[in-house]
């Protein structure tokens, strides 16, 4: 029952973040202060009546977002978070700038960010892709290309070429136009998930040998410039359903799935590190690996893992993480390390989390 309210939950964000689209430029965009799309229920400090996840798990009033999805941070230093219904706000080191419809932006659900070489931020949104050239923003959705407007995952290669996945499939940018890019699609579209889709790409990762990865629900796919190769159950991997693919700095690839929790592949077998482990929980979103080479991913309902290359560390209520569902990480230039999720933002100081509100702790 508990994973049920918990989905309700994640999934009424998901459709707050599905409304809306434009396509129009915008000046530079006001500052504000304030903003929300939900009124919270009021809560006394930090103290939350966690029910792993039952109905009374609500962001506090000063949260920066009921849902973080996305941490980016860019080449002049702003920190970019994508919400799940909130748009975009960046913390320039002093205050907080919201970016929604009204400013221009394309989206209110925000699952992917990057830089380009030229500086331009781009964006992966609900309501398609949304580039922003430090002035204004310009958006790009089917009438542009694009296979389906709801964007889920966005990179930049070493050629400097965008790639998207959408609910529609994966598609890369020519420089004026975005063009499909042919994955097949799974056999059947999976009902137990929020949202999903025969050809839907939740994430693209490219490795250090250009090879672009990319996770479906049919399993992985590896585009090597010429051919594309599907890894799927069949060769090993612990499980279809993928979420995330990262290459760490050894060279193994390492897959985020919703079923079966964390798997490595070290480029002969495949080793599901959940299992060996025995990590609590399955439904894994994220992986990243922070200048010190360790790997952190989010697992629904058990907090956020560290592995340092030798054992692993889990963050949860009682390191002052109490999100159920934390779906993102980032290390800044600084070495702070950030997390997002339902509820919003936290911060490791030392060996526990902190809150992060509008009002401070930055």
């Amino acid at each position: 029952m508990g994973n049920r309210v918990f989905s309700a939950i994640v999934a009424v964000l998901f459709i707050l973040g599905a409304v809306g689209s434009t396509h129009a430029q915008h000046s530079e965009p006001t500052e504000v202060s304030e903003e929300s799309t939900a009124e919270p229920k009021e809560t006394s400090g930090n103290q939350r009546a966690i029910q792993h996840a039952g109905p009374d798990v609500y962001p506090a009033p000063n949260a920066i977002s009921a849902f973080v999805r996305r941490i980016f941070q860019d080449t002049k230093g702003n920190l970019w978070f994508g919400t799940n219904g909130d748009g975009v706000c960046r913390f320039d080191g002093r205050s907080l700038t919201y970016y929604s419809i009204s400013e221009g932006f394309g989206g209110l659900a925000v699952r992917g960010i990057v830089e380009d070489k030229d500086g331009n931020v781009w964006f992966a949104t609900s309501a398609g892709v949304t580039k922003y050239d430090g002035k204004s923003f310009g958006n790009f959705t089917v009438a542009d290309g694009l296979n389906h407007d709801d964007a889920w995952s966005i990179l930049v290669d070493r050629m400097g070429t965008i790639w998207v996945g959408t609910y529609g499939g994966a598609c890369r940018f020519d420089g004026r136009r975005f063009v499909p890019f042919e994955i097949p699609p799974s056999p059947e579209v999976d009902l137990m998930r929020g949202v999903s889709s025969r050809t839907m790409v939740r994430s693209i990762m490219e490795d250090r040998a250009g090879n672009m990865w990319f996770a479906t629900g049919g399993g992985a796919y590896k585009y090597d410039g010429e051919t594309l190769s599907s890894i799927s159950e069949e060769d090993g991997l612990c499980d279809n359903s993928v979420n995330c693919i990262l290459e760490d700095q050894d060279g193994n690839i390492w897959f985020a799935t919703h079923y079966k929790g964390v798997c490595r592949f070290d480029g002969e077998s495949f080793t599901n590190v959940s299992e060996q482990e025995g990590l609590n929980g399955t439904e894994v979103w994220d992986l990243y690996q922070d200048n010190t080479g360790s790997i952190w991913f989010p697992v629904e309902r058990a907090g956020l893992y560290q592995y340092d290359g030798e054992s692993f560390t889990n963050f949860y209520t009682k390191q002052g993480l109490d999100s159920p569902g934390i779906q993102c990480t980032l290390q800044d230039r600084e070495g702070r390390l950030w997390a997002g999720g339902y509820l919003g933002l936290y911060r490791l100081d030392g060996e526990s989390f902190v809150e992060v509100s509008k009002g401070g702790l930055w």
